[in-house]
C-alpha cells in the first residue's frame, strides 16, 4: 500500500498542475504539460479556428491553403493536409500539429516525437466539438461563443429568404469528380436551415462522389459551384438539359468566396449568407 501511495504521489508531482488532456477524433488521448505555444495547422478551417479564438500568434506554420486571416500568408507553408512536408514541420519544432483525421501523416509525425491532434469537421456538430477541443488546447474558457455567433448568423441568413425558397431543389458541387455536398455535410445542413431541398439523398453520406447522370435525373433548379471547379461542367453529357443550366440558375463562386463557403469553421455564417444571396438572386429571380 505504501509503495502504491508513493507511486501516485510521484505521478501527481511529476505532472504539472496546468497539464491538459483531450481526446481527439481518432479516439487518441493527447496530454500536454501546458497549452501549446508553437502550433502547426494542416487544415485551413483549423487555422481559422485558432485565429478566431484570438491565438493566431501561436501558429508557426500552416498548410498551403490556409490564407485567412491574411497574416497567415506570411507563415512558413508546409505542404497540404494530405501531402505535408514532414521535414519542414519537424524543423518548426511545434508543440502540437493540428490536422484532419483523413490525413495519413499522423503516424509518421508521432514516430518522430511530435504531438498530433487529429480532428473531423464534416457537420455542424463536428464544428461545435472542434471548437471545444481547440479551445481546451489553447486554454480558452468559452470557445462556444464562436459557435453562438455562427448559429445566429445562419439563422439570420435563413430569415432573409421568403417561404417560396422551400420549393427550390439545389445541387452544391464541391469537387468536379463530381463530389457533392450531401444533406449530412455542414454545407447540406446550412442549406437545410436556409429552407431549400438538397437533391443529394442523406444516405449517400456527407460528401459523396456521384455519377453525373444522378444530377441529370435529379434535375436541380439551382447549382452552386466554385469557379475552380466550374470548367467543363456545362459540357458533361446531358447537363445542357438540366433546368438550372437551361435557365442559367448557376452561382459560380470566385476562389476567395468559395473558400468561405466550403470551410467548416468560424466563417460558416458568412458562407450561409453567400448561399442565401445566391438563392435569392438566381434561384428565386425567375
Amino acid at each position: 500500500m505504501n509503495r502504491l501511495f508513493l507511486a501516485l504521489m510521484l505521478l501527481i508531482f511529476w505532472l504539472p498542475s496546468h497539464a491538459l488532456q483531450i481526446i481527439d477524433d481518432r479516439g487518441v488521448k493527447v496530454t500536454l504539460a501546458k497549452p501549446p505555444q508553437r502550433i502547426v495547422s494542416l487544415l485551413p478551417s483549423l487555422s481559422e479556428t485558432v485565429c478566431e479564438l484570438n491565438h493566431c500568434a501561436r501558429l508557426v506554420g500552416v498548410d498551403r491553403y490556409s490564407n485567412h486571416p491574411a497574416s497567415l500568408r506570411a507563415l512558413p507553408q508546409v505542404g497540404g493536409g494530405m501531402d505535408p512536408n514532414i521535414e519542414a514541420i519537424v524543423a518548426l519544432k511545434p508543440d502540437v500539429v493540428l490536422m484532419s483525421i483523413a490525413s495519413r501523416a499522423s503516424e509518421r509525425l508521432e514516430a518522430l516525437g511530435l504531438t498530433v491532434v487529429a480532428l473531423e469537421t464534416k457537420s455542424h456538430t463536428d464544428v461545435r466539438r472542434v471548437l471545444d477541443r481547440v479551445g481546451t488546447l489553447l486554454g480558452v474558457d468559452d470557445a462556444q461563443r464562436v459557435w453562438r455567433v455562427i448559429d445566429a448568423g445562419v439563422s439570420a441568413a435563413a430569415q432573409s429568404l421568403p417561404p417560396k425558397a422551400k420549393n427550390l431543389r439545389v445541387y452544391f458541387e464541391v469537387n468536379r469528380a463530381p463530389y457533392a455536398a450531401g444533406a449530412k455535410s455542414f454545407i447540406g445542413e446550412s442549406l437545410q436551415r436556409l429552407g431549400v431541398q438538397n437533391i443529394v439523398s442523406p444516405e449517400l453520406g456527407p460528401f459523396p462522389k456521384l455519377n453525373p447522370e444522378y444530377v441529370v435525373k435529379a434535375d436541380p433548379d439551382l447549382i452552386l459551384i466554385s469557379e475552380r471547379n466550374f470548367a467543363g461542367m456545362l459540357q458533361r453529357p446531358g447537363w445542357a438539359g438540366i433546368r438550372a443550366v437551361r435557365e442559367n440558375r448557376i452561382c459560380v463562386f470566385p476562389a476567395e468566396l468559395a473558400d468561405i463557403v466550403i470551410r467548416p469553421g468560424p466563417r460558416m455564417a458568412e458562407g450561409a449568407r453567400l448561399m442565401a444571396q445566391c438563392i435569392a438572386s438566381k434561384g428565386l429571380s425567375q
